[in-house]
């Protein structure tokens, strides 16, 4: 339903999609892909929530890679109404605690149009770092656009010095 109802406004920024997409029937049929591809464990498809529990957009942690290079990228997309709320910036950083930790990955990647300044500021905000910009890099809306790349590196776990410390009375004995 809300998908529906951001069609217009999300157009500039995805790829043309079919009629059939935005009814009901094409909507159950893409759930129904993304449940498929979760089990497979390639997607992680979520949904972004406010305070009050309502659905407010859409978050995916897509295109899983295994192996060597233990990768995934996200995307996302936030209701006008709740843009500039901080949604978006908090369910990426969840994102990023299933992604590094339940999932064990090392490495995630977001790539926005280079004039969507709000997705970049919302990248940046969860510690993605900006490394390029890919010209023709996507088909969006009908024509093929320049995207400026990030990623963000799994944090490493934190050392403990703890190893090296004994109580003062173990040592003074």
């Amino acid at each position: 339903e809300i998908r529906v109802a951001e069609r217009a406004r999300l157009q500039p920024f995805e790829p043309r999609r079919d009629p059939e997409f935005y009814t009901e029937h094409g909507q159950r049929s893409r759930v129904a892909e993304h449940l498929a591809l979760y089990a497979d464990g390639r997607c992680v498809p979520l949904v972004i929530v406010d305070g009050s529990d309502r659905v407010v957009g859409e978050m995916t942690l897509a295109s899983i890679i295994r192996g060597a290079f233990q990768s995934a990228s996200v995307g996302y997309w936030v209701a006008a109404h709740a843009e500039g709320g901080g949604v978006a910036s908090a369910a990426l950083q969840d994102l990023q605690t299933i992604a590094f930790g339940t999932l064990g990955l090392h490495r995630l990647q977001g790539e926005t149009l280079t004039h969507n300044v709000a997705s970049q500021r919302v990248l940046e905000r969860a510690g993605f770092v900006r490394y390029g910009t890919a010209p023709n890099y996507l088909q969006i809306d009908g024509r093929w656009q320049e995207h400026a790349l990030y990623q963000c590196i799994a944090p490493e776990p934190v050392r403990s010095d703890e190893a090296r410390l004994r109580r003062l009375a173990d040592v003074a004995e």
